[in-house]
């Protein structure tokens, strides 16, 4: 038995990709709290190529609102979008009754942050190459810090007895 298409299934679907600095900023959580907020349906998914992309059905003014939303708060959480590209599918597509992120391939995930995880260790052992020289300064700082001590301790002896 075939049903007919019901009036969300009538609604307007597109192919929705975002491109920039868009994955390790909780993107796709983002845009699955906004679209859900605006009663979309569909599904995000992180790309290997670097893109967030999507499937997005709902009113086109809706999802105008939508994107205009992904596009600003996405800035706000440290995304730096590029591009957001936009294309009307025309086929009938079975969708989740509520947006959703897709898991994608999850050991291209993890490698990718490992590797950003690796680079900021990097920058760290980089930045404390300097903590021998830092740490000579400061005991010397404080040798002299004691023999400043030593000497009021003197003074305040000498003005005590007096």
């Amino acid at each position: 038995m075939i049903k007919s298409q019901n009036s969300k299934n009538a609604q307007k679907c597109y192919n929705i990709m975002v491109t920039g600095k868009v994955l390790d900023v909780g993107f796709r959580t983002l845009i699955e709290e906004i679209a859900r907020f605006h009663d979309l349906r569909g599904y995000a998914f992180n790309d290997l190529d670097g893109s967030v992309k999507m499937v997005c059905c709902g009113d086109d003014a809706v999802i105008n609102e939508f994107l205009d939303e992904v596009r600003f708060r996405g800035v706000q959480k440290g995304a730096a979008i590029e591009d957001i590209e936009k294309e009307e599918i025309t086929q009938r597509i079975f969708l989740p009754q509520r947006f959703l992120r897709l898991y994608t391939d999850e050991l291209a995930d993890i490698s990718r942050k490992l590797d950003v995880g690796i680079g900021i260790l990097k920058e760290i052992k980089g930045d404390t190459s300097a903590l021998p020289e830092i740490k000579e300064t400061l005991s010397s700082f404080v040798s002299e810090q004691r023999e400043h001590n030593k000497r009021l301790e003197k003074i305040l002896e000498k003005l005590a007895e007096k």
